[in-house]
Formats: C-alpha cells, sequence, structure tokens
C-alpha cells in the first residue's frame, strides 16, 4: 500500500457541537469522534498532519483573563494562541492514541506548538476581521465595542469579536515537522492557524497580537511538506452555490478557474465561514498542491476515496 500524506483542518464544530457543550469535557468527547475519523484515514495508508481551529477557545482564554485582571496579569494573545494550542493538542494527542491503540496502528500522535511567521506591515493589522470567542446578541456587542473591542455580524449566526488576521509566509517548526511525518508520527500542528510571530531587523521572533486563520496555514503546510491532499473539513458534506436558497446547487468538483471566479463574485461564499476554505483551497492548488477537498469530518474517508465532498483541483 503506497503511503500518501493528507492534511486535515479540522474546525470549531470538531471540538463544540453547539452552545450547550463549551465544557471542557464536552470538547475532549467531540475530539473522541473526530479522532476515530482520522484514524480511519490512517488506516487506509495515508500519512496525516493535523491543524485545528481555536477561535472560541482563544475567545473564552482571552475573558477569563480579563475577568481575572485584578489579580493576575492579562494573558496576550498570543499567549492564548500557545495556551491554546497546548490543551487542544493534549486532548486531541489522548484521544487519538487511543483511536490509533483500538484499530491496532502503530502511529505516534504527536503535537508541535507551531509558530507562524507574519509581516508586520500585513494591512490586516489595519483592518481586524478574523472573529474569536462566543456568539453574542447586538445588545452585548455593542457594549463590547463601546469598551473598545472590533466585534461584527459573522454569517447570520450572531455577534463576535473581532481580531487582526494576517497572512501566513513561514512555518517556523517546518523542519521538525516534515521529519516527524517521516517517521510515521502523526502531527498535531499549527493549531489556531499557529502562534503569529515577527521577525525583527536582527532575524529574532516576537509574538504579535492578532489570529493566523488555521485553513490558509493548512494550506502552507501542506505545501511546504508535499501533501497529495488538502482536507478542510466544516459542517456539511460539500459546498454549494446560493447555500440555503431555493436555487441551491451542491458541487462535487471545482477547477481552480472556477473556484477563482465563485471567489471573486463574492456572493456564493461567507467570509466568516466558507470563503477562507476556498481561499485556502486556492493558495494551496496555486503553489503546487494537488487536490483540496472540503467536507465534514465524518465524511474524509469517503471523501479521499472520491464518493464525498467537493474536490478542487487544476482541472
Amino acid at each position: 500500500m503506497r503511503e500518501r500524506t493528507a492534511v486535515v483542518a479540522i474546525g470549531g464544530n470538531a471540538l463544540i457541537k453547539d452552545a450547550a457543550h463549551i465544557s471542557l469535557a464536552d470538547q475532549y468527547a467531540a475530539l473522541g469522534e473526530t479522532s476515530r475519523h482520522i484514524a480511519q484515514i490512517l488506516s487506509s495508508g495515508w500519512k496525516v498532519a493535523i491543524g485545528h481551529g481555536n477561535g472560541p477557545q482563544v475567545g473564552y482564554a482571552l475573558r477569563r483573563s480579563e475577568l481575572a485582571a485584578e489579580e493576575l496579569p492579562i494573558e496576550p494573545l498570543d499567549v492564548c494562541g500557545a495556551d491554546t494550542q497546548g490543551w487542544i493538542g493534549y486532548f486531541l494527542q489522548q484521544n487519538l492514541y487511543n483511536s490509533l491503540r483500538a484499530t491496532n496502528i502503530q502511529s505516534q500522535p504527536v503535537t508541535v506548538i507551531t509558530q507562524v511567521e507574519v509581516d508586520s506591515k500585513d494591512p490586516a493589522f489595519q483592518n481586524p476581521s478574523k472573529p474569536i470567542g462566543a456568539f453574542m446578541d447586538k445588545d452585548l456587542a455593542m457594549r463590547r465595542c463601546a469598551e473598545g473591542w472590533s466585534v461584527m455580524e459573522d454569517s447570520g449566526r450572531g455577534w463576535r469579536r473581532t481580531v487582526p488576521s494576517p497572512i501566513p509566509q513561514r512555518i517556523i517548526e517546518e523542519e521538525a515537522i516534515t521529519t516527524l511525518i517521516a517517521t510515521g508520527a502523526v502531527v498535531i500542528t499549527v493549531g489556531g492557524g499557529g502562534i503569529p510571530v515577527v521577525r525583527d531587523t536582527d532575524g529574532a521572533l516576537h509574538g504579535i497580537s492578532a489570529v493566523i486563520d488555521k485553513d490558509l496555514s493548512c494550506a502552507l503546510l501542506a505545501n511546504k511538506i508535499g501533501a497529495e491532499a488538502l482536507i478542510l473539513c466544516t459542517g456539511v458534506e460539500k459546498i454549494a452555490l446560493h447555500f440555503g436558497k431555493p436555487d441551491q446547487v451542491w458541487l462535487d468538483h471545482l477547477t481552480l478557474d472556477q473556484a477563482r471566479q465563485y471567489l471573486a463574485e463574492g456572493t456564493h461564499f461567507a467570509q466568516g465561514s466558507m470563503a477562507p476554505k476556498i481561499q485556502a483551497a486556492i493558495r494551496y492548488l496555486e503553489q503546487g498542491g494537488a487536490r483540496a477537498i472540503i467536507t465534514s469530518i465524518q465524511n474524509m474517508q469517503r471523501a479521499l476515496n472520491g464518493d464525498a465532498g467537493t474536490h478542487i483541483t487544476h482541472r
């Protein structure tokens, strides 16, 4: 069986199913389900690297820090990213260990706390647009705005806090990740898009207050390690044009040119949900990737077999 490599990007629905299940125990259980589906991919001969979202979790960490500010130092945003990378990685790593053990797969899950370099002059720092944290109603959002937050309405689902989201330029731990994958390890990396860092004039790295889109970082990772597939997980089996409308059309396949066209039209894919996945798929293919797949966690294995998901390829 020929071994190929896939990068799997799992989002918030892999950790938080709904507003009633936000406890750490609930998130651990949700990652248990995700791990069983990843084990299926490994059992079919794929090597796997996993990136995950952390938007709600970073938001919670920031809020806890704010509430405790009278007694404890405030956690900067980059530290919140590192913090959540650690415990989400731990939850996923342990669940994967248990799932792989149950299916007799001899792969070692390992978490790499990952830094991702961004450009300090990225325009995103002048336009905070990345939603993090819990959803709010408009009244609460307006109160938070008066307190100095940037807020936005997120794809019809409610209001959320927003922070800068610069484009990922370089994965600092790329060499170590590549080495681990070559040994057969299941690598959990670029958590939350990676901890954003910038380089000073002497070449030293420093954390910066931002959040990187995890789908874009996973696309960058997939290109750097030569992955044959980039799987961008979402809440539906495949994407659609005119989603939720009477003229909705499900898409089994898009060419790179079609993906560019539909994204440019600006009416098909919401900025807070599907647009970043299309952008990531385009960047992956433009940098030499072979196949990007957008599908649900439950359908990853079927999608790799060509039986589910939206496949985006060069032709």
